[in-house]
């Protein structure tokens, strides 16, 4: 249940900052509607899924003990403290404001052509384009160990995963509509950064320690 628990804590931590994927979600959501960005979010745990089997795969056909799955695990905790460092010292510096807000009303022949598959597809090539998911999820991946580097597992953390990240994006598109929840959002973000930076870089401290134990 620890290991779950710090694996669930990292996975979730990262999808606090503001990238590519939230954006998308948020210009989708304010122009055509939180229904049709749900098509954005879809396409975007898709492709969170897609990572998660070829990382999962990858580890499996390494022996926990065994010299490439320590230095894989070594890596990973490496790039956990690279986005720990990159989530404070860029804290702020994502402007929320810049997602431009919808024109009043969209002309009905807009509201009409604005297809949810459409934006299934956009949010699906988003996160699969984006080269810092593969590495996230190798990096999760190498810190699965014991009986949770079994695939029963495995299968539970990449359901749990996609649920995660699908019920997230879902819900910064309803809320993104609402420009008071985004405003409060933009305030806290800063502080939100840098707290899911140090949180990051501790974890991957403490998978480090237990290597070298």
């Amino acid at each position: 249940m620890q290991q779950f628990l710090i694996v669930a804590a990292a996975h979730f931590l990262a999808l606090l900052s503001p990238g590519p994927d939230f954006f998308l979600i948020a210009r989708t959501s304010l122009a055509a509607g939180w229904r049709v960005a749900s098509g954005a979010c879809l396409g975007i745990a898709a492709a969170n899924g897609a990572f998660i089997v070829l990382a999962f795969a990858g580890t499996a056909a390494l022996r926990p003990a065994s010299t490439p799955f320590i230095a894989l695990q070594i890596v990973g905790c490496a790039y956990l403290l690279y986005l720990g460092v990159l989530f404070i010292r860029h804290a702020g510096a994502n402007t929320l404001n810049a997602v431009p807000a919808p024109p009043g009303h969209p002309p009905a022949r807009e509201r009409r052509t604005a297809s949810w598959r459409r934006a299934v597809c956009m949010g699906f090539l988003s996160g699969i384009l984006n080269p810092k998911n593969a590495l996230f999820y190798a990096s999760l991946a190498a810190m699965l160990t014991g009986p949770h580097a079994s695939a029963g597992w495995k299968a539970f953390y990449g359901a749990w995963m996609f649920a995660v990240v699908l019920a997230w994006d879902v819900a910064v598109a309803i809320l993104i509509g609402n420009r008071t929840v985004l405003h409060r959002f933009a305030r806290v973000l800063p502080w939100l950064e840098r707290t899911s930076g140090l949180l990051l870089m501790l974890l991957a401290l403490g998978v480090l320690a237990a290597l070298v134990a």
